[in-house]
Formats: C-alpha cells, structure tokens, sequence
C-alpha cells in the first residue's frame, strides 16, 4: 500500500462520517426540544402540508365549538327574557278573566285596564331591551342569524327569534270572510242559508279540507275545523246573537217556539206584552227555557229590545210564532253582539212566523291563515277567494268591557302559544347546538391524533437516534485524530 501525505483518504472519510452523525444528532436533539418530528419541510414536505391543513381543522373545530357555546348563551338569554313574558301575559289573562265577570263597575274594568297597560309597556320594554352582545333578540330584526359550527365555510345553523313586541303578538283571526258575519243574516225560513260546500283551511301546520253540509249550524262547521286543526294549526269558535226590537202593534200576548241546542225538540216561549216598550217579561221567558235552548236573553238598556246568544254557535230559530196585537223584528248580529247584519225578519202572523239567525264562526290561530271555499256563492268565505287571516294585538288589548275582555283571552291565548313555540324552538337550538359541539370536539380530538401521529416526535425513538449519534460523535473524533495522526509515520521514511 502506498504511503502518501498529500491526500489523507482516512482524515476526509472520518470527516464525512463525523459530518453525517453531527447533522443526525442535531436533528433529534431539535426533534426532542421542540417534541416536533417534522420543524421544517426538510423533515417531510408532504407531512408538513398534511399537518398544517390539519392544524387549521383543529383551530376551526375549536373555534367552533366557541362559537356554538356562544350561541347557546344567546338563546338561554332570550328564553329566559321570554319567560318573564309569559309570567307578563298570564297575569293579563288574569285580569282579562276577572274583567270578563260582570259583577265588576265599568270603574273597576277601567282601574283593572290600568294595569294592563302597564305590563303590556314592560312587554315592550324586555323585547326592545333584551340584547346579546348588543344585538337586539325579541324585537323581530333577530331573522336567519348564522351561527358558524364548522371549521369551513357555510358550516352554519340559523337562528331565527320571533317578534315578541306587543304589536306582533295575539292572535290571527277570522270571523266569516270579511268580519261581518254574513252567516248570521236572519232569514224567513227554519234553517240558515250555508250551501253545501268544501273549506280549505291552510294553517302553520299544514292544510286540510272541511266539508260542510247544507244548512249546517257554526257549532256543526266548528267542530269539523276542530277535528282538523291538528294538521293545520287553526281552530274556532262560534257564538250566535240575534236581536229582537222594533216591536210594534198594541199590548198582548205572543207565543213562539224556540230552537237553539234543542235543534229538533222545540221549547214554547209565551209571554204578555203590557208595554211595547218594555221587553222584561219577554226576555224572562226566554230565559226560563234557557237550560233547555241554551240561548240567553239579555235586555238593552233600553229595555225596547232583547238580545238573544247562543255560546256554542247553534241556530237561533224561531218558529210558530203567533200574536194577535203585537209583531217584532228579528236580525243577525256579528260577533261582537251589536252591530247589526243585514235586514231584519218582521214576525206577523199574517205574513212571517218563522225566522233563523244562524252563528259566527270566528277561525283563530296564533300564526296566519287562509281560508277558501269551493262555493262561488258561499256566504261563510268570500265565494273562492282566499281569505287571510288579521291579527289582534296585545297591544290593543281593552278589557274595559265584558266583551273586550273576552276578546282578550283569546288574544292572550294566542301570544302564549307564540311564546311557547318561540321556546320550545330556542330549546330546541340548545340541545341541537350541545350535540354540536359534542360532535365537533370528537372530531377535533381525532383530528389531532391524526396530526400527532404525523408531526410529533416519537421522543424513544430519537432518544435512542442522540444516544446513537453521540457515540457517533466520539468515535468520529477519535478517529479523526487517529487519521490525522497515522501521516506522521510517513515522516519516518524520511528522518
């Protein structure tokens, strides 16, 4: 073997080798302080790509759940406002029903309307005040609000809270097609003048169809609707008045046969007229047949007319009526058992002894509806044309009178229904939002155990991979000196 001194083949290979196990030691020693296996894309270009996508998951995962724990806030603070709207409403009711009794002076209903006022401004006052995060959430701007659940774009759950204000809650309603009650127009005959005919009744719900039969009584129609309004959200109610006045002639008796639930067993009313002006005994007759007719008899104050009401929306039919001295008029009312509706029957015997009023059906729902008849003639929904619903407000809410308060329950009634749906569909955002974020730190868990497995470092493995490289080290340099060492004895040759 040659011996030369210009080129030391041991000192460059000790060299390289020591230079290989330096670069190896140098990367598990950055491996183990930064716990990373790959720190930059030296390490592993298609593990760095992978990780960092994975890295913005995870923070988008995280992100998210923030997010939905937000939301969840959000709606908990609306439910709660909202319960002190309902405590607010119940006790509206409550005055409602107390005014509705007329033991109360037209002064107590105006001290009890005082009070209605003043829950119906704080009703406003915790839906124009109520805020998260300084958004408004009852006052009807809080529509479609996006909450982001999702670590990419258009991951969103939307969030719409209904009006609560005063104005945008009670109940929609419909009396007849136009409010006038033209079912209830007297007629000359023993029945009413409904036509056969098909209602479509399309509600929040859905919408289904109610046949109603010829000459059907409003309690008939109603209690169809009724039957129906699982599927569409809608019901109703009927109530009939018919008044009797105009009485003319000269004192006497009449007699007549009344209907009302008694709809096929008549029920004889008679009584002595001694004052055309003064209906008292008439209306006592009627009123004595009252548990058997259902109908009620009460005096105007002027005492020259008689309103009769049937509750359930039955017929009021008077028939066989029969009077030598005195004649009388019979006409429909609407609803609200005053304003009157169409023309009037004159009973005589001469020419009219039969006259029905028939009832207001009066549909309801505490979200708009429309109703439609196949009849182009009918007389209880305008012909064919759709007939929305309008709705009564709590903020017009009058219990000053008998009647007003009546109209308030169901309005009342309406706004808790809207109330307890808006709730129910912010306790169903809840739970939907915890199952999210349940979900989304599932995935955001495996996610990171996806990236660990390709970023982190396996700190035995490259404890092990130093340990190596150390010995590496040291046995490279002293085998470098040895290299370095070994031309000396060249020198030899030469001494």
């Amino acid at each position: 073997m040659a011996q030369i001194i210009n080129t030391n083949v041991s000192s460059i290979n000790a060299q390289r080798q020591l230079s290989r196990s330096q670069n190896s030691m140098q990367t598990a020693m950055e491996r183990l302080s930064s716990g990373l296996r790959i720190n930059s894309a030296k390490d592993d270009a298609a593990g760095l790509a992978i990780s960092d996508r994975m890295t913005s998951q995870i923070r988008g995962l995280n992100q998210a759940t923030r997010n939905a724990n937000d939301g969840i806030s959000m709606a908990q603070t609306a439910e709660g406002a909202l319960q002190e709207s309902t405590n607010i409403l119940q006790r509206i009711r409550e005055l409602s029903i107390q005014s509705a009794n007329d033991t109360n002076t037209a002064a107590d209903r105006a001290n009890l309307q005082k009070e209605v006022n003043q829950l119906t401004q704080e009703l406003d006052r915790i839906a124009n005040q109520t805020t998260f995060n300084g958004k408004k959430l009852l006052d009807g701007s809080f529509s479609g609000q996006q909450i982001q659940v999702g670590a990419f774009a258009n991951q969103s759950i939307s969030i719409t809270v209904g009006d609560a204000r005063t104005e945008a809650m009670g109940v929609h309603k419909q009396s007849n097609y136009d409010a006038a009650g033209v079912i209830t127009e007297a007629n000359n005959a023993t029945s009413n003048n409904v036509g056969s005919q098909t209602l479509t009744v399309a509600g929040s719900l859905g919408s289904d169809t109610i046949s109603v039969g010829a000459a059907s009584s409003a309690k008939t129609i109603v209690d169809g609707i009724n039957a129906k309004s699982e599927k569409t959200g809608v019901t109703a109610r009927a109530v009939t008045y018919a008044k009797i006045d105009n009485v003319t002639g000269s004192a006497g008796s009449l007699s007549f046969d009344l209907y009302g639930k008694n709809e096929t067993d008549k029920v004889t009313v008679s009584a002595q007229i001694s004052d055309l002006n003064d209906l008292t005994e008439l209306a006592k007759a009627i009123n004595d047949q009252a548990g058997d007719t259902g109908i009620s008899a009460v005096l105007t104050d002027d005492k020259k007319g008689i309103i009769l009401k049937n509750d359930e929306g039955y017929d009021i039919t008077i028939d066989s009526y029969s009077s030598a001295n005195v004649d009388l008029d019979v006409t429909g009312l609407e609803e609200d058992g005053s304003t009157e509706v169409g023309s009037a029957v004159t009973l005589d015997v001469a020419t009219d002894t039969e006259a029905t009023v028939g009832g207001n059906v009066i549909f309801e729902s505490h979200k708009s509806f429309t109703v439609t008849s196949d009849d182009t003639n009918s007389t209880l929904i305008n012909g064919t044309n759709p007939v929305s619903s309008g709705l009564e407000k709590v903020s017009a809410i009058d219990i000053g009178t008998q009647s007003g308060a009546n109209d308030a329950i169901s309005v009342i009634d309406g706004a808790l229904a809207f109330i307890a749906d808006t709730r129910g569909d912010l306790g169903a955002v809840q739970n939907r939002l915890s199952s999210t974020i349940s979900n989304l730190e599932n995935v955001s868990q495996n996610v990171s155990a996806s990236r660990s497995r390709i970023q982190d470092a396996d700190f035995a493995k490259e404890s092990a991979e130093l340990a190596r490289t150390q010995i590496l080290q040291q046995a490279g340099i002293s085998m470098l000196a040895q290299a370095n060492a070994s031309s000396q004895s060249v020198l030899s040759l030469i001494g």
